[in-house]
């Protein structure tokens, strides 16, 4: 199995703090010694180090700003089924989940991680087919919430939304057709927000999933916004209205 790349303080910083195991070795600029790269030395704890050129570095980081530090890992590994059960049985809060339906383009999956992990989201879900895998490239959008937030891929979404419902979380999925306005919406209890692919949505058992639909107000020429876009629109209005609740 190929190993990837994470580059950046941050990014570096985060996963030796949630998954150090995944670490092979860390590269670091020669003759770079400031407080923050020191911070990171003094945690690794064994792991290899090795200095390398910034024109080394530049290469290996393909254009991607390393700020003198990249580490060397192991992928990291979706969860799955049974991963969820036991996260959704030990919530001392209302559940807020993510399900990401056909969204293969591992840069959309990224960000739709990063803004999941800034709004409180317990878990990501998607299907095992049809999805973006959880690559270095998807990480790397990511800025550090492929280690935080749960990825969980699942062999049937369709059944997986009916075990939510089995639960108490109510299915909200997303449609342009939808007649309901996101923000006019009950979203403040247990829910999980269904996102679809690009052009297409949903699929057909996904939406039939749903116990109801929403869709964001478009005033302009395009018809719909990128997914990791429409993801936040939507999210953030449930952390609004789940705030308000607790406020």
């Amino acid at each position: 199995m190929a190993l990837e790349r994470v580059f950046g303080i941050h990014a570096v910083k985060t996963i030796l703090k949630h998954d150090p195991t995944r670490i092979r070795r860390v590269m670091v600029l020669k003759d770079r010694d400031d407080q923050r790269i020191s911070e990171i030395l003094d945690e690794l704890n064994g792991i290899s180090v090795e200095r390398y050129s910034r024109q080394k570095l530049d290469d290996l980081a393909q254009g991607g700003v390393h700020q003198g530090i990249m580490a060397e890992c192991n992928p990291a590994k979706p969860k799955d089924e049974r991963f969820l059960d036991g996260l959704l049985n030990d919530l001392d809060s209302p559940a807020f989940l993510l399900v990401l339906d056909g969204v293969t383009d591992p840069h959309n999956l990224g960000a739709c991680l990063r803004t999941a992990d800034a709004a409180g989201v317990h878990a990501v879900i998607a299907p095992k087919d049809k999805s973006a895998p959880l690559s270095a490239v998807a990480s790397k959008v990511a800025c550090g919430a492929a280690e935080v937030v749960p990825y969980i891929q699942v062999t049937n979404l369709s059944r997986t939304l009916q075990e939510l419902q089995g639960r108490g979380i109510w299915i909200t999925g997303t449609a342009g057709e939808a007649e309901q306005i996101v923000y006019e919406a009950n979203l403040a209890g247990p829910m999980a927000l269904v996102m679809g692919a690009e052009g297409k949505g949903m699929r057909r058992l996904t939406r039939e999933s749903c116990d109801f639909l929403v869709k964001i107000p478009m005033a302009g020429e395009v018809s719909s916004l990128n997914v990791s876009v429409a993801t936040g629109v939507c999210l953030f209005e449930a952390v609004r209205q789940r705030g308000a609740v607790k406020g």
